[in-house]
Protein backbone atom coordinates (compact mmCIF):
# COMPACT_ATOMS: atom_id res chain seq x y z
CA UNK A 1 0.00 0.00 0.00
CA UNK A 2 0.84 3.35 -0.57
CA UNK A 3 2.14 5.80 1.64
CA UNK A 4 2.87 2.99 4.49
CA UNK A 5 -1.06 2.42 4.97
CA UNK A 6 -2.31 -1.36 5.20
CA UNK A 7 -6.13 -2.40 5.88
CA UNK A 8 -5.67 -5.31 9.05
CA UNK A 9 -7.18 -8.10 8.05
CA UNK A 10 -10.57 -9.22 9.67
CA UNK A 11 -11.31 -12.44 11.91
CA UNK A 12 -15.14 -13.35 12.81
CA UNK A 13 -15.28 -14.95 16.40
CA UNK A 14 -18.94 -17.19 17.12
CA UNK A 15 -19.55 -16.56 20.54
CA UNK A 16 -23.12 -18.09 22.80
CA UNK A 17 -23.82 -14.15 23.62
CA UNK A 18 -23.31 -12.61 20.12
CA UNK A 19 -25.49 -11.20 17.64
CA UNK A 20 -26.81 -11.92 14.03
CA UNK A 21 -27.47 -8.26 14.32
CA UNK A 22 -23.87 -6.71 12.72
CA UNK A 23 -24.80 -3.84 10.14
CA UNK A 24 -24.51 -1.67 9.12
CA UNK A 25 -20.41 -2.65 10.02
CA UNK A 26 -21.45 -5.93 8.27
CA UNK A 27 -23.86 -8.16 6.48
CA UNK A 28 -26.22 -9.56 9.00
CA UNK A 29 -25.50 -12.92 9.91
CA UNK A 30 -26.88 -16.52 10.11
CA UNK A 31 -24.29 -17.51 13.13
CA UNK A 32 -23.73 -15.58 16.89
CA UNK A 33 -20.86 -13.26 15.72
CA UNK A 34 -19.61 -11.66 19.16
CA UNK A 35 -16.11 -10.20 18.15
CA UNK A 36 -14.66 -9.13 14.92
CA UNK A 37 -10.58 -8.83 15.67
CA UNK A 38 -7.94 -6.73 13.48
CA UNK A 39 -4.61 -7.93 13.49
CA UNK A 40 -1.60 -6.89 11.66
CA UNK A 41 1.24 -9.23 9.67
CA UNK A 42 3.51 -8.38 12.93
CA UNK A 43 1.56 -8.45 15.86
CA UNK A 44 1.30 -5.08 17.48
CA UNK A 45 1.23 -3.85 21.51
CA UNK A 46 -2.47 -3.06 21.05
CA UNK A 47 -5.47 -5.01 19.63
CA UNK A 48 -8.88 -3.65 18.33
CA UNK A 49 -12.32 -5.50 18.47
CA UNK A 50 -15.80 -4.58 17.40
CA UNK A 51 -18.25 -6.86 19.73
CA UNK A 52 -21.84 -7.28 19.06
CA UNK A 53 -24.26 -8.80 21.57
CA UNK A 54 -27.81 -9.68 22.35
CA UNK A 55 -27.07 -11.27 25.67
CA UNK A 56 -24.99 -10.67 29.00
CA UNK A 57 -21.50 -11.55 28.28
CA UNK A 58 -19.38 -13.06 31.62
CA UNK A 59 -18.92 -11.69 34.49
CA UNK A 60 -15.15 -11.58 34.29
CA UNK A 61 -12.09 -9.42 35.45
CA UNK A 62 -8.22 -9.02 33.96
CA UNK A 63 -4.95 -8.59 35.47
CA UNK A 64 -2.18 -6.34 35.13
CA UNK A 65 1.09 -6.82 33.21
CA UNK A 66 3.12 -8.14 36.83
CA UNK A 67 0.08 -10.47 37.63
CA UNK A 68 -0.26 -11.93 33.88
CA UNK A 69 4.09 -11.91 33.37
CA UNK A 70 4.07 -13.91 36.53
CA UNK A 71 1.19 -16.53 35.89
CA UNK A 72 0.31 -16.24 32.60
CA UNK A 73 3.64 -15.72 30.77
CA UNK A 74 1.64 -12.89 29.07
CA UNK A 75 0.55 -9.43 29.11
CA UNK A 76 -2.05 -7.89 31.36
CA UNK A 77 -5.16 -6.51 29.95
CA UNK A 78 -6.65 -2.86 30.07
CA UNK A 79 -9.24 -1.80 27.73
CA UNK A 80 -11.55 0.81 26.40
CA UNK A 81 -14.71 0.43 24.76
CA UNK A 82 -16.24 2.75 22.69
CA UNK A 83 -20.29 2.38 22.06
CA UNK A 84 -21.41 2.10 18.50
CA UNK A 85 -24.98 1.15 18.79
CA UNK A 86 -27.13 0.56 22.49
CA UNK A 87 -30.86 -0.31 22.23
CA UNK A 88 -33.14 1.33 24.70
CA UNK A 89 -31.40 0.47 28.45
CA UNK A 90 -28.74 -1.27 27.27
CA UNK A 91 -25.71 -0.72 29.35
CA UNK A 92 -22.34 -2.07 30.84
CA UNK A 93 -21.44 -2.68 34.40
CA UNK A 94 -18.42 -2.13 35.93
CA UNK A 95 -17.17 -2.49 39.32
CA UNK A 96 -19.45 -3.27 42.39
CA UNK A 97 -21.84 -1.40 44.28
CA UNK A 98 -20.28 -1.13 47.24
CA UNK A 99 -16.71 -2.45 49.11
CA UNK A 100 -16.62 -5.89 49.89
CA UNK A 101 -13.94 -8.78 51.05
CA UNK A 102 -12.21 -10.97 48.91
CA UNK A 103 -13.44 -13.83 50.91
CA UNK A 104 -17.00 -12.35 50.63
CA UNK A 105 -16.15 -11.48 46.62
CA UNK A 106 -15.34 -15.50 46.16
CA UNK A 107 -18.52 -16.16 47.66
CA UNK A 108 -20.72 -13.82 45.59
CA UNK A 109 -19.27 -15.09 42.77
CA UNK A 110 -19.81 -18.86 43.59
CA UNK A 111 -23.29 -18.27 44.51
CA UNK A 112 -24.47 -15.62 41.54
CA UNK A 113 -25.01 -13.26 44.28
CA UNK A 114 -22.41 -11.36 42.29
CA UNK A 115 -25.60 -10.56 40.08
CA UNK A 116 -27.03 -8.05 42.81
CA UNK A 117 -24.16 -6.31 43.21
CA UNK A 118 -23.01 -5.39 39.97
CA UNK A 119 -22.47 -1.33 39.12
CA UNK A 120 -24.78 -1.60 35.87
CA UNK A 121 -24.64 2.04 34.13
CA UNK A 122 -26.96 2.81 30.76
CA UNK A 123 -24.90 3.72 27.65
CA UNK A 124 -26.11 5.45 24.13
CA UNK A 125 -23.64 6.01 21.26
CA UNK A 126 -20.62 7.71 21.27
CA UNK A 127 -19.85 7.09 24.98
CA UNK A 128 -16.32 5.78 25.91
CA UNK A 129 -16.06 3.82 29.33
CA UNK A 130 -11.89 2.95 30.36
CA UNK A 131 -11.75 -0.43 32.01
CA UNK A 132 -8.74 -0.41 33.64
CA UNK A 133 -6.92 -3.92 34.89
CA UNK A 134 -8.63 -5.40 37.78
CA UNK A 135 -11.97 -3.79 37.09
CA UNK A 136 -14.74 -6.39 37.42
CA UNK A 137 -17.00 -5.85 34.60
CA UNK A 138 -19.63 -7.27 32.11
CA UNK A 139 -21.27 -6.06 29.23
CA UNK A 140 -24.96 -6.21 28.59
CA UNK A 141 -27.24 -7.31 25.61
CA UNK A 142 -28.16 -5.18 22.61
CA UNK A 143 -24.85 -3.50 21.83
CA UNK A 144 -22.48 -2.85 19.16
CA UNK A 145 -19.15 -1.75 20.89
CA UNK A 146 -15.39 -0.86 19.58
CA UNK A 147 -13.11 -2.20 21.78
CA UNK A 148 -9.23 -1.06 22.52
CA UNK A 149 -6.96 -3.01 24.89
CA UNK A 150 -3.76 -4.21 25.08
CA UNK A 151 -2.61 -7.58 23.09
CA UNK A 152 -3.78 -10.41 25.61
CA UNK A 153 -6.37 -12.42 25.97
CA UNK A 154 -6.05 -13.60 29.70
CA UNK A 155 -9.48 -13.16 31.03
CA UNK A 156 -10.94 -14.56 34.50
CA UNK A 157 -14.75 -15.08 34.69
CA UNK A 158 -16.25 -15.02 38.19
CA UNK A 159 -19.82 -15.68 37.15
CA UNK A 160 -21.20 -17.02 33.79
CA UNK A 161 -24.95 -16.73 34.33
CA UNK A 162 -24.77 -20.48 34.50
CA UNK A 163 -23.88 -21.55 31.05
CA UNK A 164 -21.13 -24.61 31.13
CA UNK A 165 -17.78 -22.63 31.01
CA UNK A 166 -14.73 -22.64 33.27
CA UNK A 167 -14.66 -20.09 35.95
CA UNK A 168 -11.62 -18.84 37.43
CA UNK A 169 -12.28 -18.02 40.60
CA UNK A 170 -8.65 -17.55 42.22
CA UNK A 171 -7.18 -16.05 39.89
CA UNK A 172 -10.35 -13.81 39.24
CA UNK A 173 -10.82 -13.22 43.29
CA UNK A 174 -6.72 -12.27 43.49
CA UNK A 175 -6.26 -9.70 41.05
CA UNK A 176 -10.13 -7.87 41.52
CA UNK A 177 -10.52 -4.39 42.26
CA UNK A 178 -13.54 -5.60 44.65
CA UNK A 179 -15.45 -2.48 45.34
CA UNK A 180 -17.00 0.72 43.05
CA UNK A 181 -15.57 1.86 40.07
CA UNK A 182 -14.02 5.25 39.97
CA UNK A 183 -13.88 6.65 36.51
CA UNK A 184 -10.66 8.55 35.68
CA UNK A 185 -10.19 12.17 35.06
CA UNK A 186 -10.60 13.16 31.28
CA UNK A 187 -7.15 12.51 29.29
CA UNK A 188 -7.41 16.25 27.75
CA UNK A 189 -5.85 17.03 24.93
CA UNK A 190 -8.84 16.12 22.70
CA UNK A 191 -8.49 12.63 23.52
CA UNK A 192 -11.32 10.41 24.67
CA UNK A 193 -8.98 7.62 26.47
CA UNK A 194 -5.27 7.87 27.68
CA UNK A 195 -2.99 5.67 29.54
CA UNK A 196 0.41 3.82 28.85
CA UNK A 197 -0.61 1.06 26.32
CA UNK A 198 -3.30 3.45 24.13
CA UNK A 199 -3.89 7.31 23.62
CA UNK A 200 -7.42 7.46 20.86
CA UNK A 201 -8.92 10.62 19.36
CA UNK A 202 -11.94 11.13 17.93
CA UNK A 203 -11.48 11.99 14.12
CA UNK A 204 -14.36 13.61 11.78
CA UNK A 205 -13.93 14.16 8.10
CA UNK A 206 -16.19 16.01 6.02
CA UNK A 207 -13.89 16.54 2.85
CA UNK A 208 -10.54 16.11 3.50
CA UNK A 209 -8.46 16.25 5.95
CA UNK A 210 -4.55 15.77 6.12
CA UNK A 211 -2.68 13.35 8.54
CA UNK A 212 0.75 13.82 9.46
CA UNK A 213 1.38 10.40 10.92
CA UNK A 214 3.70 10.50 13.76
CA UNK A 215 7.20 9.39 12.35
CA UNK A 216 8.45 7.19 15.70
CA UNK A 217 5.57 4.70 16.43
CA UNK A 218 2.94 2.72 14.57
CA UNK A 219 -1.35 4.38 14.13
CA UNK A 220 -4.24 3.12 14.04
CA UNK A 221 -7.01 4.84 12.06
CA UNK A 222 -10.59 2.79 12.91
CA UNK A 223 -13.55 3.77 10.80
CA UNK A 224 -16.81 3.39 12.66
CA UNK A 225 -19.44 5.54 10.12
CA UNK A 226 -18.77 6.47 6.05
CA UNK A 227 -16.25 5.67 3.69
CA UNK A 228 -14.21 7.72 1.30
CA UNK A 229 -9.90 7.92 0.75
CA UNK A 230 -7.72 7.28 2.57
CA UNK A 231 -4.17 8.47 0.82
CA UNK A 232 -4.75 6.56 -2.09
CA UNK A 233 -6.87 3.67 -0.91
CA UNK A 234 -10.79 2.98 -0.88
CA UNK A 235 -12.28 2.77 2.94
CA UNK A 236 -15.61 1.64 4.30
CA UNK A 237 -16.79 1.43 8.00
CA UNK A 238 -15.50 -1.40 9.83
CA UNK A 239 -11.93 -1.20 8.28
CA UNK A 240 -8.92 -0.81 10.41
CA UNK A 241 -6.03 1.14 8.66
CA UNK A 242 -2.82 0.74 10.05
CA UNK A 243 0.25 3.86 9.34
CA UNK A 244 3.52 2.31 9.88
CA UNK A 245 6.75 4.14 11.54
CA UNK A 246 7.52 6.72 9.23
CA UNK A 247 4.98 6.59 6.85
CA UNK A 248 4.04 9.81 4.97
CA UNK A 249 1.57 12.47 5.14
CA UNK A 250 -1.70 11.43 3.49
CA UNK A 251 -5.39 12.78 2.67
CA UNK A 252 -8.59 10.93 3.65
CA UNK A 253 -11.12 12.19 1.82
CA UNK A 254 -15.08 11.72 2.88
CA UNK A 255 -18.55 13.55 2.85
CA UNK A 256 -18.69 12.37 6.46
CA UNK A 257 -16.86 10.14 8.34
CA UNK A 258 -15.70 9.18 11.69
CA UNK A 259 -12.88 7.61 12.70
CA UNK A 260 -10.73 6.31 15.93
CA UNK A 261 -6.97 7.30 15.82
CA UNK A 262 -4.95 5.15 18.35
CA UNK A 263 -0.92 5.00 18.98
CA UNK A 264 0.82 4.35 21.78
CA UNK A 265 1.71 6.95 23.80
CA UNK A 266 5.25 8.51 25.49
CA UNK A 267 4.89 7.74 29.44
CA UNK A 268 3.52 10.45 31.31
CA UNK A 269 6.33 12.53 33.33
Amino acid sequence: MSNGLAPLRMSFHEKVWGSTRLAPWFPDSERKIGEVWYESERQLPVLVKLLFTSERLSVQVHPNDEYAARNENSRGKTEMWHVLRADPGAGVAVGLTETVSRERLRELAATGEIERYLGWIEVKPGDTIFIPAGTIHAIGPGLALCEIQQYSDVTYRLYDYGRPRELHLDRGVEVSVAGPYVAPAAPGDGLIARCPYFAVEELRVGGGVEIAPKQDRFELFIALEGDGEIGEERFAAAQVWQAAEGARPFVVRSDGARFLRVWVPDPIA
